[in-house]
C-alpha cells in the first residue's frame, strides 16, 4: 500500500519575493506564504504601508521600499536580495480605461508604464536570482479577455502580459512562469471610485456572477499560491473571476 503524500507547508523554509505586498492581493499572498513557513520580502513604494501589511501578515517576513518603475533600483535590491526560489508580481497600474474614441493616448501610456513595464522589468533585473527550477507568478486581470467596453486599454496592458507568459514558460525554463489573472477583487484598486458607487457596482456584479459576489483578495493569494507551490504547471494564465466570464457568454 503506498503512502499519501501529507505535506502542508510545500514552500517552507524557501524564500519568496512579493513584488507589491503592502495591500490587497500582493499582502493577502505573502500572507499565505508567510503562513506555509517561507521566508517572504514585500516590497512597495511606502514604507508606513510595509510595516503596516508586516504587522498584520506575520511570520518571518521583511520590508523593501522599492519603486518598481526605477530600473536602477530593482536592480540593486535583487544584486543585494540573495537568492529568490519564488518571485510573485502584484503590480498593479490604475491608467488606461475609458471609451476608446475619447481615450487619452498619454494615459494608455501611463497605464503601460503602471503595469506592463513594471512586470517586465523586474522579472529581467530578478533572473540573475531567481533559483533555475524556482517560479515566477505575475498578477494580470480578467479585462484581457472580458471584451468590456472601455476596457480596450486595460485589455491591451495586460493581454501584452499574458501573451508573453508561454513564450517565457518555454525560454526561460525550467524557471516556470505562470500568471493568476483575477476578475473583479475588492481591493484598494478601487478606493478611487465613490464608496456608494463602488457598492453599486459590486453588487451588480455579484448579482451575475456564478459565485454571487466579487473577488477578495484571498481568492486570488490562493491561485498564486498553487501555481508557485506546483511544480507540474509552467506556462498558465490561469483565470479567477468567480465564473464573470461565463455570465457574459465569452
Amino acid at each position: 500500500m503506498s503512502t499519501p503524500h501529507t505535506s502542508t507547508t510545500p514552500l517552507a523554509g524557501q524564500r519568496v519575493v512579493v513584488m507589491g505586498g503592502s495591500s490587497g492581493i500582493g499582502e493577502a499572498a505573502a500572507t499565505l506564504f508567510a503562513a506555509d513557513g517561507a521566508d517572504v520580502v514585500i516590497t512597495g513604494r511606502a514604507q508606513d504601508r510595509l510595516d503596516a501589511a508586516a504587522g498584520r501578515i506575520g511570520g518571518k517576513v521583511s520590508t523593501s521600499r522599492l519603486d518598481a518603475a526605477d530600473r536602477a533600483a530593482v536592480d540593486a535590491f535583487f544584486a543585494g536580495s540573495g537568492p529568490v526560489d519564488h518571485l510573485v508580481l502584484a503590480l498593479s497600474g490604475n491608467k488606461g480605461s475609458g471609451p476608446f474614441a475619447e481615450l487619452d493616448l498619454d494615459e494608455l501610456a501611463a497605464g503601460f508604464d503602471g503595469k506592463f513595464w513594471p512586470h517586465v522589468r523586474v522579472l529581467q533585473a530578478a533572473l540573475p536570482r531567481l533559483r533555475r527550477d524556482g517560479s515566477a507568478t505575475l498578477v494580470t486581470a480578467a479585462s484581457a479577455r472580458a471584451a468590456l467596453p472601455g476596457t480596450a486599454g486595460l485589455a491591451a496592458i495586460n493581454g501584452a502580459l499574458e501573451a508573453m507568459v508561454p513564450p517565457l514558460a518555454v525560454e526561460l525554463a525550467p524557471l516556470r512562469v505562470n500568471a493568476v489573472s483575477p476578475g473583479v477583487v475588492d481591493t484598494p484598486w478601487w478606493h478611487s471610485v465613490p464608496a456608494e458607487q463602488r457598492r453599486s457596482l459590486f453588487d451588480g456584479l455579484a448579482a451575475v456572477t456564478p459565485v454571487g459576489r466579487v473577488g477578495r483578495p484571498d481568492d486570488i493569494a490562493r491561485a498564486i499560491h498553487m501555481l508557485a507551490a506546483n511544480e507540474f504547471m509552467t506556462g498558465v494564465v490561469l483565470e479567477a473571476t468567480g465564473g464573470a466570464n461565463l455570465a457574459t457568454g465569452r
